[in-house]
Parts: structure tokens; sequence; C-alpha cells
């Protein structure tokens, strides 16, 4: 079923969650980027007006993916994780966090967060879980910490006095400072046990000149318009103070197309195209 296709009545959404079509939501510009179907016309203006301001904005998004699979793999295979958190899940397509961990360890325990009724729809029905482990999913915000943290499904899926790797994967760029998205993040930091880790990806303008952050700014304050969710990008000091207190995994803080990439180097794409910084660290006792 294609956005296209998709009626907000439509009695396959059996949950009470209002869907404004007429509004741009990131989690359906990000499936548009990608080259999903599932978006609808308000979506896909934004999209195509974003990519106006900058050309290289589906790379980004396939970069930001691309970092996704590759610290989960890490935190998987070289740090021993067995639970996940990722808030802001987008709507799933291939290579989810679970297909990534599971593969490895079939036992991975996640749990999704995103605020978009159109990822509730589909994460019931696409997020499944081996045998072994488990996947849960929660409708719910990252402005609003205390309420994924203390929501039951959560509770039963994971088990917080053990490690747990939280993911921000491209999220909290859509908090404004008035948001307080730092003390939002050290909230889920805080209930988090000693092993737990914190991989995060965040746009920012630091690797562009003049003209395109002009171009991409004005974009950004034409959104605050129509959009629920316009983005902050933050400089490189803003997006480290998200780190503060914790044990940040080499390389630190990079390009997120840099982070732990063994592919030849001249294949990976350049600071400039990926536009985001990343980052996984660890929660220390």
């Amino acid at each position: 079923m294609t956005m296209q296709d998709f009626s907000p009545d439509d009695e396959r959404l059996d949950d009470p969650f209002e869907i404004d079509t007429s509004v741009a939501h990131p989690a359906r510009r990000y499936n548009y980027w990608l080259g999903g179907s599932d978006n609808f016309a308000a979506d896909r203006a934004s999209g195509d007006a974003g990519e106006a301001a900058f050309p290289a904005v589906r790379i980004a998004a396939v970069e930001n993916r691309r970092f996704l699979h590759r610290a989960v793999t890490f935190l998987v295979k070289d740090a021993g994780i067995r639970q996940f958190l990722d808030i802001g899940t987008g709507i799933p397509s291939a290579g989810n966090v679970h297909e990534v961990a599971q593969a490895i360890a079939p036992e991975t325990r996640v749990v999704y967060a995103d605020n978009d009724p159109i990822v509730l729809a589909h994460a019931r029905r696409l997020l499944t879980s081996t045998p072994e482990g488990a996947t849960a999913y929660i409708h719910a915000d990252l402005r609003a910490p205390d309420q994924i943290l203390e929501h039951p499904d959560l509770l039963n899926t994971l088990d917080l006095s053990r490690p747990v790797a939280l993911m921000l994967i491209a999220v909290a760029h859509f908090l404004d400072d008035a948001d307080d998205p730092h003390a939002r993040v050290r909230t889920l930091i805080g209930a988090l046990a000693p092993g737990s880790c914190l991989a995060m990806s965040h746009g920012t303008h630091d690797f562009w000149p003049a003209d395109l952050r002009a171009s991409m700014t004005a974009w950004i304050e034409r959104e605050r318009s129509g959009s629920r969710y316009p983005m902050r990008a933050r400089d490189k000091a803003e997006f480290t103070e998200f780190f503060d207190g914790l044990d940040p995994v080499p390389p630190g803080v990079v390009a997120a197309s840099e982070w732990r990439n063994d592919d030849p180097p001249h294949g990976h794409a350049s600071a400039a195209d990926v536009a985001s910084y990343a980052a996984v660290a660890r929660i220390v006792g």
C-alpha cells in the first residue's frame, strides 16, 4: 500500500492517531528522499524544495542509513549489546535495527519509537522479530522521554538494568532549542545502565560554503510555516554536547560517512554531501 492509495480513514490503520496529510512530516519526507512511496503530496513538495536547496540531500539520507547499519553492527559485535531503543524510527525499510542486529545475534531485543501514525501502521506489520528475540513499537515523541521510558511495551521488552543501545539517528535536529534537546537526551541516558551506548547522527551546516548555508537556511525558515517539525542544524560543539560525560568510541565525532567506514576512501561520500555528524559513546558507571 502506497501513500497515494492511503486514506486516513483506511480501516487497516486501526489506531486513534490523526494523520494530517496536508503537512509534511520528517519520516515521510525521509522515505521520499530514500526513494520510497510511503509519502503524501505535502511530503514530496517539501522534499523537492529541500533538494532544490541542498541537491545532495538524497545522498545524505542514504549515508545516515549506512551509518545506522555500521553502528548497529559495532554495537552487537564489538560492544556486546543485545538491547536497542531506536527513537525516530522512520518508516520501516530494508535493514532496520532489529534486522541488522538479529542477523548477528538472534536474541537481540529492540523497541522502536516514532511520532508519525503512518510509521505506527507500518511498524506493526513489518517490524517482526526472530523467535529468539523481540521487537516492540511505541507511538511516542523524543520531546517526552519519560513517556517512552515508562511505557509498558518498553518495560516488557527491555531490561533497563542491563546495557541498552540508544539510537538517535537523524532525529534530534527536529527539536528546536526551545525543546531543550540536550536535556531530553540526558533524561534518556540517565535511565540506562552502565555499559549502555548512545549512537547518534545530526544535521549540520559546518561543512558547507556560505551560499549553500544561506540556501538551506532559507528553506528551513519556509518550512517553519508549513511543517510541524522544521530542522535545526547544529555545529560540532552543539552536537558534541549530547555526549557530555560519556566515553566516546573511536573515531569520536566525525562526518556520518566517515564513522568506521571500511570502504576505500575514494568511495566515501563527502562531508559536505552528508551534512551530518555522527558518533557512538559508552555510558560509564
